[in-house]
């Protein structure tokens, strides 16, 4: 076999192994549809007072809106909210910032539609660090009212094929690894700026954000609720990339996007085994 086509399939076999591992599902990019969940991007829908932000469900690395809340779209529309989802950066492997910019006209597009003021946003693992690159840096602060992280990569994970796909097909991995320049940027104080409410879900079976500590932030009380999902369900063994559809999760969720603030650390979700 020649030199050139060995070094390519062995770039191949990086990728793939990395992805496996990490647990994404990786969807081939030009395969990418903007086919919604069940329950998301009706753009006739009009908040009500009972749930008057307008959901924008943010996905993770290498996920599409419609696999990676297929679960909780349609539970939180089933609940009353106006849900919105969209696919970006490639499957998300873009660099941060660009993703956070389109995340910015996306909910520009969701606030003219509904006639809201502010939107809920709630993503999963990159879906739950990168809106706040969009709070912080892109005026994001004051059109989100809460920014609800499933398994966020907050503080970046040390698993070391997160280097391994950014070299091959991601560069926001690249950007999701511990100590990266972005992340330097992102949690250069205040980790979580004033005007938004900010709630973290973590699993300590997290797989891909590690330690899964990661997931947590710095912040005031008062707007700040970082949860372990075993403290109160111990029982809950859920990963990275199914914590979307776990009901212990939606249960957070929905208790965080229904009260004023973040999650109320003593809530009790019913646990499921």
């Amino acid at each position: 076999m020649r030199l050139r086509s060995r070094l390519r399939l062995m770039t191949a076999a990086t990728a793939a192994v990395a992805l496996g591992f990490m647990g994404f599902t990786a969807t081939a990019h030009a395969d990418v549809t903007d086919i919604p969940p069940a329950g998301a991007n009706d753009w006739s829908c009009k908040p009500t007072s009972a749930h008057p932000e307008p959901v924008v469900l943010v996905n993770g690395t290498f996920k599409t809106m419609a696999e990676n809340w297929a679960t909780l779209s349609p539970n939180l529309a089933s609940a009353g909210y106006c849900v919105f989802a969209f696919n970006y950066g490639h499957a998300a492997t873009d660099p941060i910032p660009d993703s956070a910019s389109e995340l910015r006209d996306f909910v520009n597009a969701v606030l003219g539609s509904t006639g809201a003021k502010k939107v809920d946003l709630v993503g999963h693992s990159q879906g739950g660090m990168m809106p706040r690159y969009y709070i912080k840096f892109l005026g994001g602060a004051d059109k989100v009212d809460d920014l609800v992280g499933i398994v966020p990569s907050h503080h970046g994970t040390s698993n070391p094929l997160a280097l391994a796909a950014g070299a091959t097909v991601c560069p926001s991995c690249v950007d999701q690894t511990a100590g990266s320049d972005l992340l330097k940027k992102l949690n250069a104080d205040p980790e979580a700026p004033s005007g938004p409410d900010y709630t973290q879900l973590a699993t300590k079976y997290d797989e891909v954000v590690l330690p899964y500590t990661s997931s947590f932030l710095s912040g005031s009380a008062a707007h700040v609720t970082n949860v372990l999902l075993q403290d109160k369900c111990p029982l809950d063994t859920t990963e990275h990339d199914q914590a979307t559809k776990d009901p212990v999760v939606a249960q957070w969720v929905k208790h965080a996007l229904d009260r004023q603030g973040p999650a109320d650390p003593g809530f009790q979700p019913h646990c499921v085994a």
